[in-house]
């Protein structure tokens, strides 16, 4: 009896539970699955980027017709790698003008014909300055589609199974990482060196993501939008088809009534109108700030926990470690560290984000990569003094796979949960700014991060970089325990009051539902009430 009460207890029986006493048409409701997977392909074109862009220029034919030797023109390399960042940056920023004005859905359209027209002209360019270009223009793609895509998912998904679909964006990202890889070794082996090598790479992907753009005219609306925009009927309409039950439903009913009131508490509290209004909306209301400084800190974590930085310099931190560096024993261990990656991010999805909560994700993934960063920093470094054992060698490629399993479920190696929170935090009238913004700071951040690379594996005698990143995990350790609310469970609606209250109280602050004290209760209460706002 004690035992089964105490198994009653996990955290991811107490989830099972949750979803069997959800009615099943929200849970298993083809429409609201096939949106949400046609939204999270928003996350196909930067992992093709990446995982093709950087071998790509060792293609035969790409050499020959630009001129470019892979091995002697390591500037025009990493501009080819590089010039993508600044314009999903850029993008990224831009995108807030538009995702407000036309939809979730006419965002995502025009932001995949963006990133197909980068992909065209860099698939016929006739030089290098117009590949430049062509990166550029790429990158004004991408960029807002990890605003739109993220946002759209979280915004039309119910809150008992929010964390899951939103993690399908980074199972759509690890997917195409894993045959973008494949294609360039497919590509290598099968085609005779010529222009079509490259050319297949880059025009592949343009026909998957122009299916994906005739399928959106089949799925929803974001009905948040819908309603930010005055038009309730559709809205209503969408999310009585995106839940599978009548709009008299209690759980829908209550749903509705939740977005309603919140946008219209919102409008009364923020008067002033148009972006003016947004932007002061987000930087001087307190709770807002602390919601823009916990995405910014959350992406900042990412790139310096080096999670990023193994994977776009995989090859030559393999090299550090002593395996074997032939070209097709690279691009096997490549293509199996995609395929890896692809996995631990569906376990992720399953059994971590939303079973066992966001912060509990957090410590199991940062532990994991301190761990794994720890042990290559040393083996790394006994390694440049001698010999050492077949086994430490192994165990050193293991660190890496493993540490990639960090990747996929930590806040701090951060592939799902700041995509999560950056979708999920924000209120409904700043989410489109607020997700603009911290994604252009995450593009810039990791152009600046993975520019630098190179040069911290100088400085440090390449062993000291990865110290360097177990440190900076054991910081996010910290700043995950004080700083990082549990939102799992929660709707979008009923999140404000995490944010509000003393910062360092953040990893223990009230949930909806759960029973106060007397003193707690009249903390929330004052907290609630108390005017925040900088315009007061």
């Amino acid at each position: 009896m004690g035992s089964n009460g105490n198994l009653s207890e996990f955290t991811i029986v107490k989830y099972a539970r949750k979803i069997r006493a959800t009615p099943k048409e929200i849970v298993y409701n083809p429409r609201l699955l096939f949106s949400a997977a046609l939204y999270a392909c928003a996350g196909i074109p930067i992992t093709w980027d990446q995982g093709s862009s950087s071998v790509v220029a060792s293609l035969p034919g790409f050499q020959k017709h630009f001129g470019i030797d892979s091995g002697a023109d390591a500037h025009k390399i990493s501009n080819l790698v590089s010039l993508v960042y600044i314009g999903c940056g850029v993008g990224a920023g831009l995108s807030f003008f538009v995702n407000d004005r036309i939809g979730r859905l006419w965002s995502l359209r025009l932001y995949m014909l963006v990133w197909i027209a980068g992909q065209m002209l860099a698939t016929f360019a006739p030089n290098l300055r117009t590949l430049y270009a062509a990166r550029i223009v790429s990158g004004l793609g991408i960029g807002p589609l990890t605003v739109t895509g993220t946002n759209s998912i979280v915004e039309i998904a119910p809150t008992e199974i929010r964390g899951l679909l939103a993690t399908w964006f980074s199972v759509a990202m690890l997917l195409s990482l894993w045959v973008s890889v494949f294609c360039v070794y497919g590509v290598y082996q099968a085609i005779a060196s010529s222009r079509l090598q490259y050319q297949v790479v880059w025009f592949g992907p343009c026909v998957f993501i122009l299916g994906c753009i005739m399928a959106s005219f089949f799925i929803s609306e974001s009905p948040r939008w819908l309603f930010l925009v005055n038009q309730r009927e559709k809205a209503i309409e969408t999310l009585v088809s995106l839940r599978g039950l009548p709009v008299d439903h209690p759980r829908v009913s209550a749903e509705l009534r939740e977005i309603e009131e919140d946008i219209r508490e919102l409008n009364e509290e923020n008067a002033v109108p148009g972006i003016r209004g947004i932007i002061r909306e987000t930087f001087c209301v307190s709770s807002n700030l602390r919601r823009l400084m916990q995405a910014l800190i959350s992406f900042a974590l990412a790139q310096l926990s080096g999670a990023n930085s193994i994977s776009s310099y995989f090859v030559p931190i393999l090299t550090l470690i002593g395996a074997n560096n032939s070209t097709t024993h690279s691009l096997f261990l490549s293509g199996m560290y995609s395929i890896a990656k692809f996995f631990f991010t569906l376990m992720a999805s399953f059994f971590f984000v939303d079973a066992l909560g966001r912060r509990r994700s957090a410590f199991i993934g940062i532990t994991i990569q301190i761990i794994t960063d720890l042990y290559i920093g040393i083996f790394i470094k006994y390694r440049q003094q001698g010999p050492v054992s077949t086994s430490a060698s192994q165990g050193a490629i293991a660190a890496i796979f493993f540490h990639g399993f960090g990747y996929a479920v930590g806040i701090s190696g951060l592939l799902i949960l700041p995509y999560i929170f950056s979708g999920e935090l924000w209120p409904n009238r700043i989410r489109s700014f607020g997700s603009a913004f911290s994604q252009m700071f995450h593009w810039l951040f990791f152009y600046g991060v993975n520019a630098g690379m190179p040069s911290l594996l100088g400085s440090t005698d390449h062993w000291g970089a990865f110290i360097l990143f177990a440190s900076f995990n054991c910081l996010a350790l910290a700043y995950v325990f004080f700083m990082v609310p549990e939102m799992a469970g929660l709707g979008m609606e009923e999140m404000d009051d995490l944010f509000r209250g003393p910062w360092f109280k953040a990893y223990k602050r009230p949930r909806k539902g759960n029973v106060l004290t007397g003193e707690e209760a009249g903390d929330k209460v004052e907290l609630v009430n108390r005017k925040d706002s900088c315009f007061q």
